[in-house]
């Protein structure tokens, strides 16, 4: 997969991109990561890239000339694509990054990232380049690179051959809509807190079992939200509701 990011601040991911997850796809030849600085994309001496908001208002907005100039010239290739390239805006009025919209984006070839920037840009970008306009949490960041690095993470470690084992993301936490299980490794008993017997037991359909139950109790007890989407069996509900209504497992409003 191709990631074309642009932004203000192009330093900002020589670190990170050279780094864990992203080193690690870019040496197996899984992934490539190309940064632009939408800056060399203006034609004054300044380079100006921004401008007070038209009706007034704090702050300035990103023009819509380097942008479109950047994106045009980053997917002047796009013939060569036998699919649309994503067009993702890093904004707070966007869709709420997810597992499954990672998975999504996981599924094509390429990405362009644009990180937004001091009070968003002009609305021409977002109507007629950008495809998808996406946030990461009900929060305010002083730029999108933050944002970009977050979806670029995410997608990249779904690719194939990028983590050590493909079970090791289908078994993170959001991948069925559920939170992670409880994980322990070795010694199996520390400081008097002891692992599990089940998990040492070596019955792989009861570790199983055990997993998945003890994924359905925190998901329900941390994010009780997320249990409307899941796909859970008749069963798994009842044993849930079960479950949750003994003391251990009745937890104050906070």
């Amino acid at each position: 997969m191709r990631f074309d990011i642009l932004t203000l601040f192009p330093q900002f991911f020589e670190t990170p991109l050279s780094s864990a997850i992203f080193q690690r796809a870019r040496d197996k030849g899984l992934a490539s990561f190309n940064t632009y600085n939408i800056r060399d994309y203006t034609h004054d001496k300044h380079n100006v890239v921004d401008d007070y908001p038209f009706g007034g208002g704090a702050g300035m907005l990103l023009k819509p000339e380097p942008i479109f100039e950047a994106i045009e010239d980053v997917l002047k290739d796009r013939h060569l694509c036998e699919e649309p390239v994503p067009v993702i805006l890093t904004t707070p009025q966007g869709r709420p990054f997810s597992q499954p919209l990672a998975y999504q984006l996981a599924e094509h070839k390429r990405l362009v990232i644009l990180c937004g920037h001091y009070e968003g840009v002009d609305d021409r970008v977002r109507e007629h380049i950008v495809t998808h306009e996406i946030s990461i949490g009900d929060y305010v960041l002083s730029g999108g690179e933050l944002a970009a690095l977050v979806i670029a993470d995410a997608v990249t470690r779904l690719l194939p051959g990028v983590l050590g084992s493909d079970e090791s993301a289908a078994g993170d936490s959001h991948s069925e809509g559920l939170l992670e299980y409880p994980q322990f490794t070795r010694p199996a008993e520390f400081r008097g807190w002891a692992v599990p017997e089940i998990l040492l037991s070596g019955n792989h359909a009861k570790i199983t079992a055990w997993r998945r139950e003890q994924s359905l109790l925190k998901t329900a007890e941390r994010r009780p939200d997320l249990l409307s989407k899941a796909s859970l069996t008749a069963k798994e509900r009842k044993t849930l509701a079960a479950r949750l209504e003994e003391p251990e497992h009745n937890y104050p409003d906070e």
